[in-house]
């Protein structure tokens, strides 16, 4: 079974062309989805979900930098280990209790605004480091720790989403 770079046909890399990927989607969802084969016989029918399903996964994986960062990693053999291995550096952890006490006292949208804007940043700063650590320096061992960092970003700022919902 190819890749899910393969699939799109683009290099396997974490900086990805984000318009060819979805080029790449669009066009191979007009081949397989299962509306073209909806007169067809139960077999192409199967088949067609079956494509969609691994498209939809494949492009939902490499659209996420979190997902896509974890399968090139288990692309390269490293184990990610993410569910049992939660060890951080304590400056993050300190940085992660500061973001969560501001977002526990923020009860106005302009303050949410403000700390959404830094949780961004921060984001985009791993997201660069990544790229680097895997295209680049090829140190998948230390792109993992940097992933788990982004997950917590990542969790941090779905918080942030459902805060803004309390204080509207």
């Amino acid at each position: 079974m190819s890749s899910h770079f393969e699939l799109f046909g683009l290099a396997p890399a974490f900086a990805v062309d984000a318009a060819a990927l979805d080029r790449a989607y669009r066009e191979i969802q007009s081949r397989v989805h299962p509306d073209r084969f909806a007169h067809a016989g139960d077999a192409e029918r199967r088949a067609s979900m079956q494509w969609t399903t691994r498209v939809n996964e494949a492009y939902r994986t490499l659209k996420s930098p979190v997902q896509r960062a974890k399968y090139l990693l288990e692309l390269n053999g490293v184990d990610v280990g993410f569910e049992t291995n939660t060890q951080m550096p304590g400056d993050f952890l300190l940085r992660q209790l500061e973001l969560r006490e501001t977002l526990a006292g923020a009860n106005q949208p302009e303050a949410l605004d403000a700390l959404l804007a830094e949780v961004r940043r921060e984001q985009r700063l791993l997201v660069q480091g990544i790229a680097q650590l895997i295209d680049d320096s090829k140190d998948y061992a230390a792109a993992a720790g940097e992933v788990r960092k982004l997950m917590f970003l990542d969790k941090l700022a779905a918080e942030i989403d459902v805060a803004y919902e309390k204080v509207e």
